[in-house]
C-alpha cells in the first residue's frame, strides 16, 4: 500500500497531483521564508503562520494557511517525506476532492484545538496534524475497514503511529495539540471520506504513458518484489533516524 513503483517524478505527478502540488507548495514556501529569506517570504511567514492571539483577533485564515508553512529545513523535509509515503494511496482511494477535505479538515482540527488550548501568544507552522490527520484515517481502517487495508500495511501504520506519539512528547518544540487532534479529526472524518471507496492495490502494476493512457507493465511481479524489499529496508533505516535525532534533540 505504501510501496512506490512510479518511474519518475512525471508519472507520480499524474498520478497523485494532489500529494505532488501540496508537497510542491510548502518548499517553495519554505525555500521563500527560511532559505532565501527574502522580503516577500517575511511578509508570506508574518501574514501566514499560526500565532493563537491574532487568530483569536479574527485572522481565521492563519489556521489553514500555517498548515504550508514550515519553520527549517527538517521540518519541511520530514512532513514532505511522510506525505510522499502515506498520502499516494489515500489520493487514490478517496479522490481528488476528498484527499483534499481530509487533508485540510485533520489540519484545520489540530489547529483549532491549538487555539483553544495553547497559550494566547503561541505560534506554529506545519503539516503535522494534517499528515497526522492521514494516520487517523488509516487507523480507523485497520479498526473499523480491514478489507480496505492489508495486513503488512496495518502493522506498519501501527508501528509509526506509536512511534509518532512517542516523539511527539519526547521531542521538545512540537506542537503536540495539532498531532493529537489532527489525528482524532482525521479518525473523525473517516466515516465520511471512506464511504464507497476501494482498496488500494499495489498488484496491478500499470505505467502512464506521455499520451495519457494507461499500459500494462508484464514485469510488475518481480517489481513489486524488488521495490517492497527497498521500502522496508528504507522505511526502518529512515524510523532510526528519526528516533535517534528526537532523542539527541531532548539531550540539547
Amino acid at each position: 500500500m505504501f510501496i512506490r513503483n512510479e518511474r519518475s517524478i512525471k508519472e507520480f505527478k499524474q498520478l497523485y497531483p494532489i500529494v505532488f502540488w501540496v508537497i510542491i507548495i510548502q518548499l517553495a514556501l519554505w525555500l521563500l521564508t527560511g532559505f532565501l529569506q527574502t522580503p516577500l517570504g517575511t511578509m508570506i511567514e508574518n501574514w501566514g503562520r499560526g500565532v493563537n492571539f491574532y487568530i483569536s483577533q479574527g485572522e481565521y485564515w492563519r489556521l489553514l494557511t500555517s498548515i504550508f508553512l514550515h519553520a527549517d529545513l527538517m521540518h519541511v523535509l520530514f512532513n514532505s517525506f511522510a506525505l510522499v509515503l502515506f498520502g499516494p494511496a489515500l489520493e487514490q482511494m478517496l479522490g481528488k476532492m476528498k484527499f483534499i477535505a481530509a487533508y485540510l479538515g485533520a489540519g484545520l482540527v489540530g489547529n483549532i484545538a491549538t487555539l483553544l488550548l495553547g497559550p494566547p501568544i503561541y505560534a506554529h507552522v506545519g503539516a503535522s496534524g494534517a499528515i497526522y490527520g492521514l494516520f487517523g484515517i488509516y487507523v480507523f481502517m485497520v479498526a473499523f475497514r480491514k478489507q480496505l487495508i492489508d495486513q503488512s500495511s496495518a502493522q506498519i501504520v501501527t508501528v509509526i503511529l506509536v512511534i509518532g506519539l512517542i516523539m511527539t512528547f519526547v521531542n521538545t518544540g512540537i506542537n503536540a495539540y495539532a498531532h493529537i487532534f489532527g489525528f482524532i479529526g482525521g479518525f473523525a472524518l473517516s466515516p465520511l471520506v471512506l464511504n464507497n471507496v476501494r482498496p488500494f492495490s499495489p498488484w496491478i502494476r500499470h505505467r502512464v504513458v506521455d499520451d495519457g493512457s494507461v499500459k500494462f507493465d508484464p514485469n510488475r511481479w518481480h517489481k513489486k518484489q524488488r521495490n517492497k524489499k527497498l521500502f522496508k529496508n528504507g522505511l526502518w533505516i529512515f524510523l532510526g533516524i528519526l528516533i535517534i535525532l528526537g532523542l539527541f534533540s531532548r539531550l540539547l
